[in-house]
C-alpha cells in the first residue's frame, strides 16, 4: 500500500494537518513524513505566468508593432525565490511510493490556482488525487475535511476559472499599460517633470480608480443648495413646561402637494415660500389629528462575510481592508475563527445543526460567558436553520465568517486581533437572541389643511444588542434617516398617554430650519471594499444590499491587495486615520488617459460582468473557450484602436489643469501670464497656492508669494483680480481663529518700503441677517459680525441706539442656530466646552433675560444642563443610556428619589477614572484593554483590565480588576534585531514580542538582568539602536567584585560586554611550578604552555614575579602584604598561602608587616569579571 501524500498552501498550516493527520516521523527538508502518510507545502505561489520575453526576446524591448500580444499556449516558470521548495515538493509528488494526494491549499479560486500550477509543471501523472475543502482549521474540521476528500476531477470548472482570471488579468495589464504607456506616457511624465511614466492598468485596479475619481470630482463640483423647512411648536394642556416640536410635510390635502416650490415634500427651495406658510399657518387652531403608539422589533443583522468584516474594521479600528484580512487570516490560522475569505452572510443546514458545539465552546472566552449560558439554557439556538440566519442558496464556496469555539490561542492574540475577534464572537451570538424592541410614537397635528408630523422612538428590550454592546439601531438610523421622516420630538414618549385624537394643543408658534444639501461621501477604504463587492454601488444599509443579485468588482481575497497597490503605485491617498481614499494627480492623469481612450475599463458593471463570467465557469454555466474567445476579441479590438489613435493634444487639455495647485513637486508650477508685483517675473502656481517663477530656494530670488489666506485658497480667477486690480470682491469662507467664518475683500498694498501687504477689507461687507429672529430688546433684525452678532440698529457711538450684541462667552462662541434657540425660546440646550477663568472647561446652558433696565441679558444657567452622553454603549442592567456623572458615569436611568431605579455606574478605581473611550470599551467588549497607573492601598502602582463582573445567570453585578494577557508596555523607536518584532517590557527585563512559551520555533531574543544589573529602558534602546551602551556602573563578577563596562549586541543578537581588546602575553622570569617552563603574564593571569594558570591579581592588589616566585617555592609568603581590599570595600593586610593550584590568604601566619614596593593596585575592578564574562 503506497502513502498519502498532503500538500499545504504555506508552512503552517502544514504543521496543522500535521498534527491532525498524527504524522510526526522524520522531519525533512520541506516536508514531514511517517510510515503512512508525507505532509508538504508552499509557500504560496510557487510557479508564475512568464513574461513575454520568454516567447520571444524581442517581446522585452516595449513597442507598438509587437501589439496586441495574444499567444496562443501560455508558459510558466517557477519562481526564482521559491525554487528550493518546487524542487522538494515536485520531488514528492512524483515519488513512486505515492500513490494519493490530497490537495489541501486554501479552499478557494486562488488555492485551487496555486496546486494546479505545481501539479503542471511538476508533470504529476497516475495518481490519485484529492480535494480537501474546509472551513477552519481545527483538528475536527481538518479530519473531516480528509474523510470526504472529493475527486479533484470534480474541482475542474474552479481551475478553469482561476486560470482564466489569471489569463485575463495578464493580458489586459500587458497590452493596454503598453500600449498607453508607449503612446501617453511621455506626456504624462512631462507634466509630472519625471523621466518617464509607466501607465498601469488592470482589469479591477482600474475600474477602483475610476470609481475614486468620480466620487472627488463630484464632491468637487458639488453646488450647496438651501432649502427650509416648517417646524412648529405646540404646549400640552395641564403640563406647563411640556413643549411638542412637528415639522410640516406636504402630504396628499396640502395646497403645496406636488408644487415646484418645494424640496422634497417637508421643505421648501426658497425662504420666501416658507415664511408664507408660517403666516397661513398663524391664528389657526392645532388639533391632534392622530396618534399612534406601537412597537417596532429590530433583528439582529446577518453574519460577517469579509467585505462586512474589513467596512466594520475601517469604521471602528481605522485599519486598511488589507490589514482586516491579515488578522482575519490569523484568527483562521489559530483555529479561532473559519474560513475568512468568504462572501456569504449565512450558514449553511449542516453547519446550524452542529452550531451548538461552537457556542458552547464560547463558554470560555469571559467577556460572552452570560450571553452564551442564556442562549445554552434557553435553547435559543434550536431553530437557527429556519431563519434567515441560515441559506444554502446563498453560499457558495464557504459559510460566514464565525468562531470555532477552540480558545486554545487566545492568550497569544495581540490587541487589535482580540478585538477583531470579539467583533465577530458577538455578531455571532447576537443572531440567537431575541430583535431588539422599540416602542414608537407618531403624531399627527392638523393645523387647517396642513399637516404637522412628530415621533419619537426609544428602546424598550435591548435584545441582541445587549450583546453588541452598542446601540446599532441608533447609529444606523442616525446615519441612514430620510430627509421627510418625522422628526423626533424629546418628551413625546412620556405625553402620548394624554394626547387623544381630536385634542387641540396651544401653538407656541413656528419657526424656519434652514438646511443644505450635501456633497456625496468620499470612499473609504471600508465602503470601497462594499461597493467593490456591489458593482459599485455604494449601499451601507446591509439589508438592502443583501437583496442586490449579481457579482461585484474582484473577490473577497484580491478586493483588499487592489486598494493597498493603487496606493502603493501612488494612484490612491489613504489617510491612515480616517481611511478616506483620495485621488493622486497621478491617479486622475491614468483616469484621463484611459477615459479617453478604454471607457470600458472604468465601467463598474463591465468589470463585475467579467466577474460574473468567471463564476459561470466555476458554476458550469458558461463555456471556457467561449469566455477566452469573447475576452481576447475585447482585448485586440481594443489594443488596435488604441495603436491607431492618437489623442495626446485632447489629453494634454484634460491634464494640464491637474498640474497646478495640489499638484506635487514642479509640476505644481503653472504660468498665469501676469506680472510679480515686486520683481515683474511672471506668477505660477505653487503646491501652496501662487508664487514668483524667480523663487530660488537659496533666498536670492523673488520671495512673493500667497497660501492659504485664513483658512481659505484663491481660486485663479481671485488670485488674478487681487494682483491686476489690486483688490478682490467680497469673498466668503474665512475663517478667524476661534473657528468662525466671515466675509471680507481683500486689498493689496505696498508699504514705503516697497513690501507687499495683503489686508481685509469689510467695508463692502452687505450686513448678513439671521433669519428667524428679531432683537429681543427692540425688535430689530440680528446680523452676524465679525466678533459674533448685533441688533441692526446698535451704534456704539450713539447713545439711545439698540445696544443688544452677542460675542463670545467664556471664550466660546455661538453658532447662529444656538442663537436662534435662545432668542426664540429663552434658553439654549447644554452647550459644552465653556471655560472659566482659571481654565477649566464647564457645559452649561444659556438663558435671556431682562434686568432691573429692560435691558437683555445673558446669563449661565446650570439647572437644565444635560448630562454628557458617551454614544455607541448602554447600560448592561437596563438597556438605558449612559452619561457622565460628577463622580465618573453611570445610566441615565438612575433617579436619587427613586430607590428602584438603575444603579449601575462607575466611578474611580484604585485612584484611578476610567476615560470615555475605555467606557466605552468596557461596555463593548465586556472589559477594557490593558490600562495603566492604578494604584493599590500600599501605593504601589499596577496595570490591569477593567472587567464586568457577572454571577451564575450573567447578569452584571459590579466592575472587577482582570489580569489576563496583560498587553505589556512596548519599547519605542526600537525592534528586534532578530526578528524585526516589536520589544517589550517582560518580568525578567525586555523581550521580543514574537517569542511564544508553546511555540518552539518563535523568536528568543530577551535581555534579563546582567551581572546583577537589570538595564533600564534608555539602556536598552541605545543598545538596539546604536548596537553598544556607554559605560554601565555597577556590574557584579562572580568573585563579588564591581566593575563597570560597556554592552555590545552581535550580529547573532547576543549580549556581551565590550571591554578594550586584550593586550597579548608578556614574557616573564617566572618558572611554572607543574613543568619548570618560563611563565607569561597575560590581561588576568599568569599562565603556561601546559595549561596551568594562576591569576595576577587578588583582592585589588597585583602580585608581580617575585612574590610568585616565593609562593611557588615555599607555598607561602613570610611577610603580610598589605592594600587588599574586602568585597564590603574595607582594606586588610595578610600573608598569601599557595594550595591546589590557588591562592588564597593566610590569616593563620602572623607574619611580618611590610609594605611591598612592587605590589601596586590592579588596574582595573575588571581583571576579575574577565573571568566571568557572558553572553545574555
Amino acid at each position: 500500500m503506497g502513502k498519502a501524500l498532503f500538500i499545504a498552501e504555506k508552512p503552517s498550516v502544514a504543521q496543522e494537518f500535521a498534527k491532525a493527520l498524527k504524522v510526526s516521523g522524520r522531519k525533512g527538508d520541506g516536508y514531514i513524513e511517517s510510515d503512512q502518510a508525507i505532509v508538504t507545502w508552499c509557500v504560496g505561489h510557487l510557479v508564475t505566468m512568464s513574461y513575454p520575453d520568454a516567447y520571444d526576446p524581442a517581446l522585452k524591448r516595449w513597442s507598438m508593432e509587437t501589439l496586441p500580444f495574444l499567444p496562443k499556449t501560455f508558459k510558466y516558470q517557477v519562481i526564482d525565490d521559491v525554487k528550493k521548495q518546487f524542487k522538494i515538493v515536485s520531488g514528492l509528488l512524483n515519488r513512486a511510493d505515492v500513490d494519493t494526494i490530497y490537495v489541501c491549499t486554501d479552499s478557494g479560486r486562488e488555492g485551487e490556482y496555486i496546486y494546479r500550477l505545481v501539479e503542471q509543471m511538476a508533470g504529476v501523472k497516475g495518481k490519485n488525487r484529492r480535494r480537501v475543502w474546509i472551513d477552519s482549521q481545527t483538528e475536527d474540521e481538518i479530519l473531516r475535511g480528509v474523510r470526504e476528500a472529493k475527486d479533484l476531477a470534480e474541482y475542474d470548472n474552479l481551475a478553469a476559472s482561476a486560470y482564466l482570471r489569471a489569463k485575463e488579468d495578464y493580458l489586459m495589464g500587458i497590452n493596454f499599460s503598453r500600449v498607453l504607456t508607449l503612446r501617453y506616457g511621455p506626456s504624462v511624465a512631462s507634466y509630472l517633470r519625471e523621466k518617464r511614466a509607466v501607465l498601469s492598468v488592470g482589469r479591477v485596479m482600474t475600474c477602483v480608480l475610476g470609481m475614486v475619481v468620480r466620487r472627488e470630482r463630484e464632491i468637487r463640483e458639488f453646488v450647496k443648495t438651501p432649502f427650509y423647512r416648517v417646524i412648529g411648536s405646540f404646549d400640552v394642556p395641564d403640563h406647563e413646561t411640556a413643549v411638542i416640536e412637528a415639522e410640516w410635510r406636504a402630504v396628499e390635502g396640502s395646497r403645496y402637494f406636488g408644487t415646484p416650490a418645494l424640496y422634497k415634500e417637508n421643505g421648501f427651495k426658497k425662504q420666501e415660500s416658507a415664511e408664507n406658510l408660517i403666516q397661513e399657518l398663524s391664528g389657526k387652531t392645532a388639533v391632534v389629528e392622530s396618534i399612534e403608539r406601537g412597537t417596532s422589533r429590530k433583528k439582529a443583522p446577518l453574519l460577517f462575510n469579509l467585505a462586512e468584516l474589513q467596512a466594520e474594521c475601517s469604521k471602528r479600528f481605522k485599519i486598511s481592508p488589507d490589514e482586516t484580512l491579515q488578522v482575519a487570516q490569523d484568527l483562521y490560522e489559530k483555529k479561532l475563527t473559519t474560513y475568512p475569505r468568504t462572501d456569504a452572510r449565512v450558514l449553511s443546514t449542516a453547519v446550524a445543526k452542529e452550531i451548538g458545539k461552537n457556542i458552547s465552546r464560547l463558554k470560555g472566552y469571559e467577556p460572552v460567558q452570560g450571553y452564551v449560558e442564556r442562549i445554552m439554557k434557553e435553547g435559543l439556538h434550536y431553530n437557527i436553520a429556519k431563519t434567515q440566519y441560515t441559506d444554502d442558496s446563498k453560499i457558495t464556496d464557504h459559510y460566514a465568517i464565525i468562531p470555532t469555539g477552540q480558545l486554545t490561542e487566545l492568550r497569544s492574540l495581540n490587541e487589535l486581533q482580540r478585538s477583531v475577534y470579539d467583533l465577530i464572537v458577538r455578531r455571532f451570538l447576537s443572531i440567537f437572541y431575541p430583535a431588539a424592541e422599540y416602542q414608537t410614537v407618531k403624531l399627527v397635528v392638523a393645523v387647517g389643511e396642513e399637516k404637522l408630523f412628530a415621533g419619537a422612538k426609544a428602546l424598550k428590550a435591548p435584545g441582541f444588542l445587549e450583546i453588541a454592546g452598542r446601540k446599532q439601531e441608533e447609529e444606523k438610523e442616525g446615519s441612514n434617516k430620510e430627509d421627510n421622516e418625522e422628526t423626533d420630538s424629546p418628551g413625546l414618549l412620556e405625553l402620548a398617554d394624554q394626547l387623544t385624537k381630536g385634542q387641540e394643543l396651544p401653538v407656541n408658534g413656528y419657526s424656519l430650519k434652514e438646511g443644505s444639501t450635501k456633497p456625496p461621501k468620499r470612499y473609504t477604504s471600508g465602503s470601497m471594499v462594499l461597493a467593490m463587492e456591489n458593482a459599485g454601488q455604494l449601499i451601507e444599509d446591509e439589508e438592502l444590499r443583501a437583496q442586490i443579485k449579481g457579482s461585484g468588482i474582484g473577490t473577497s481575497a484580491t478586493r483588499a491587495e487592489i486598494i493597498k497597490k493603487l496606493v502603493r503605485i501612488g494612484y490612491l491617498h489613504l489617510n491612515k486615520k480616517s481611511q478616506i481614499l483620495s485621488p493622486e494627480v497621478l491617479g486622475e492623469m491614468v483616469y484621463e488617459v484611459v477615459n479617453m481612450t478604454v471607457p470600458a475599463l472604468l465601467n463598474p458593471k463591465m468589470t463585475a460582468s467579467w466577474e460574473k463570467g468567471l463564476d459561470g465557469i466555476t458554476r458550469g454555466t458558461v463555456i471556457m473557450e467561449d469566455y477566452r474567445e469573447k475576452l481576447e476579441d475585447f482585448i485586440r479590438k481594443e489594443t488596435l484602436n488604441m495603436v491607431e489613435r492618437n489623442l495626446t493634444s485632447q489629453l494634454v487639455a484634460q491634464i494640464q489643469p491637474l498640474t497646478g495647485k495640489g499638484a506635487r513637486g514642479i509640476a505644481a508650477k503653472k504660468k498665469l501670464g501676469i506680472a510679480c508685483p515686486v520683481c515683474g517675473a511672471e506668477l505660477v502656481t505653487t503646491p501652496f497656492g501662487y508664487g514668483c517663477s524667480n523663487y530660488k530656494k537659496d533666498s536670492t530670488g523673488c520671495g512673493f508669494s500667497i497660501g492659504t489666506i485664513a483658512g481659505r485658497d484663491l481660486s485663479e480667477e481671485e488670485f488674478r483680480d487681487l494682483i491686476t486690480k489690486g483688490r478682490t470682491d467680497v469673498l466668503d469662507g474665512f475663517v478667524s481663529k476661534s473657528k468662525k467664518k466671515f466675509p471680507a475683500a481683500l486689498v493689496l498694498q505696498k508699504d514705503e518700503e516697497g513690501k507687499i501687504n495683503i489686508s481685509f477689507d469689510f467695508s463692502a461687507n452687505e450686513p448678513q441677517v439671521v433669519e428667524g429672529i428679531k432683537c429681543p430688546s427692540c425688535g430689530g433684525d440680528i446680523v452676524t459680525t465679525a466678533y459674533g452678532f448685533r441688533c441692526i440698529h446698535y451704534d456704539r457711538e450713539k447713545e439711545d441706539s439698540c445696544d443688544f450684541s452677542v460675542g463670545k462667552i467664556a471664550e466660546k462662541s455661538l453658532n447662529v442656530s444656538q442663537l436662534t434657540e435662545l432668542v426664540t425660546n429663552g434658553r439654549t440646550g447644554t452647550i459644552r466646552g465653556f471655560k472659566s477663568k482659571n481654565g477649566k472647561r464647564f457645559d452649561a446652558c444659556l438663558c435671556l433675560e431682562k434686568d432691573e433696565n429692560g435691558k437683555a441679558v445673558i446669563k449661565f444657567d446650570f439647572e437644565h444642563v444635560e448630562a454628557k452622553k458617551v454614544k455607541d454603549v448602554v447600560c448592561p442592567l437596563c438597556g438605558g443610556e449612559i452619561v457622565q456623572t460628577p463622580f465618573g458615569f453611570g445610566c441615565a436611568n438612575y433617579s436619587k428619589e427613586n430607590p428602584e431605579s438603575c444603579r449601575f455606574s462607575i466611578g474611580k478605581m484604585a485612584e484611578k477614572s476610567l476615560t470615555e473611550s475605555q467606557v466605552r470599551e468596557l461596555l463593548t467588549n465586556g472589559r477594557t484593554g490593558t490600562i495603566r497607573g492604578f494604584k493599590s492601598k500600599t501605593g504601589k502602582k499596577f496595570d490591569a483590565r477593567v472587567a464586568l463582573n457577572r454571577d451564575e445567570a450573567g447578569k452584571v453585578t459590579g466592575l472587577k480588576f482582570d489580569f489576563t494577557d496583560l498587553e505589556p508596555v512596548k519599547v519605542k523607536d526600537v525592534v528586534c534585531p532578530l526578528c524585526g518584532g516589536e520589544i517589550i517590557q517582560t518580568p525578567f527585563g525586555f523581550g521580543c514580542a514574537n517569542y511564544s512559551k508553546d511555540n518552539p520555533e518563535s523568536c528568543k531574543f530577551a535581555i534579563g538582568t546582567i551581572a546583577g544589573v537589570k538595564l533600564k529602558e534608555a539602556q536598552v534602546k541605545e543598545l538596539l539602536l546604536r548596537g553598544k551602551t556607554e559605560v554601565i556602573k555597577g556590574f557584579i563578577a562572580k568573585t563579588g567584585m564591581m566593575f563597570d563596562a560597556p554592552l555590545k549586541l552581535t550580529p547573532e543578537g547576543q549580549v556581551t560586554f565590550d571591554f578594550p581588546e586584550k593586550p597579548k602575553p608578556v614574557d616573564t622570569t617566572l618558572k611554572c611550578p607543574k613543568c619548570g617552563q618560563y611563565m607569561k603574564k597575560s590581561q588576568w593571569y599568569y599562565e603556561c604552555e601546559c595549561g596551568f594558570k594562576v591569576a595576577h591579581t587578588v583582592a585589588k592588589v597585583e602580585l608581580e614575579e617575585a612574590i610568585m616566585q616565593e609562593l611557588f617555592e615555599t607555598g607561602k609568603t613570610k611577610k603580610k602584604i598589605t592594600g587588599f581590599t574586602s568585597k564590603a570595600g574595607n582594606v586588610f593586610d595578610t600573608c598569601l598561602k599557595f594550595e591546589d593550584d590557588r591562592i588564597s590568604f593566610d590569616f593563620d601566619n602572623p607574619g611580618e608587616n611590610v609594605v611591598l614596593e612592587n605590589a601596586k593596585p590592579a588596574e582595573s575592578a575588571q581583571n576579575q569579571e574577565k573571568q566571568t564574562m557572558f553572553e545574555a
